[in-house]
């Protein structure tokens, strides 16, 4: 039902886990898709990196998925955080989206459309990961500026993904942890990375073509906000 034939798209963080499926699924679609990661194309952290890959991608696109980041398992009280790893999520994750943004938003063509990838922290909060949280939060904000910023030519919205089945959350799903978080889940379990790839690629595609400035919640029920 959902046809992207002919269209340009890129995805950062479209190596692995949710960004890796969301490329899989958008060329299932028809997309023509440049899958961005750290090794490919450097660190968009770095304003350069970001300069250097709105040189590799030339012309226009009509679809943008800002979905890396990073995410440190070990908790940290916000007393006892470091500048180095409070910049360095910030950089990671807000910083390098902004450079991404301010590179590539410019190539969107008309009726394009942009997901960036948030999370619940962005919604909720999360003790003793602070910094994520902030960086995610920011990223709502964000969406909810370009949204009106970029109307009526370009549509942006955002995914809020919960706990999902990517190698970041490895090292709390081991043992009994993965139990432990899938009982908190109304859905019971984590999502996979196809779970969240799917509302993305339905907010790139004409579906949705009067949705701009939402967060959508893919997190099996465990925050409930509209």
């Amino acid at each position: 039902m959902i046809s992207l034939a002919g269209k340009r798209a890129l995805v950062t963080g479209g190596t692995r886990g949710i960004g890796k499926a969301t490329v899989e699924l958008l060329r299932a679609a028809g997309a023509d898709v440049l899958a961005v990661g750290r090794a490919s194309h450097g660190d968009l952290a770095d304003p350069t990196g970001a300069e250097a890959l709105g040189r590799a991608v030339g012309g226009s696109l009509d679809i943008l998925v800002v979905n890396h980041g990073v995410w440190e398992a070990e908790g940290v009280a916000l007393e006892r955080m470091t500048d180095a790893q409070w910049r360095s999520t910030l950089s990671q994750n807000l910083d390098s989206v902004f450079h991404v943004l301010r590179v590539l938003g410019p190539r969107m063509a008309d009726g394009g459309a942009i997901v960036l990838v948030a999370s619940t922290a962005a919604q909720r909060g999360e003790a003793f990961h602070a910094d994520y949280a902030a960086s995610k939060g920011a990223i709502v904000a964000l969406t909810k500026s370009l949204a009106v910023e970029m109307a009526p030519r370009v549509r942006v919205n955002c995914v809020a993904p919960g706990w999902a089945d990517t190698e970041m959350a490895a090292r709390p799903y081991a043992g009994a942890g993965r139990a432990a978080i899938e009982a908190t889940i109304p859905l019971g379990r984590v999502a996979t990375a196809e779970d969240v790839a799917g509302p993305i690629v339905f907010l790139c595609s004409n579906l949705a073509r009067h949705i701009t400035g939402e967060i959508l919640n893919v997190n099996g029920g465990s925050v409930l906000c509209g």
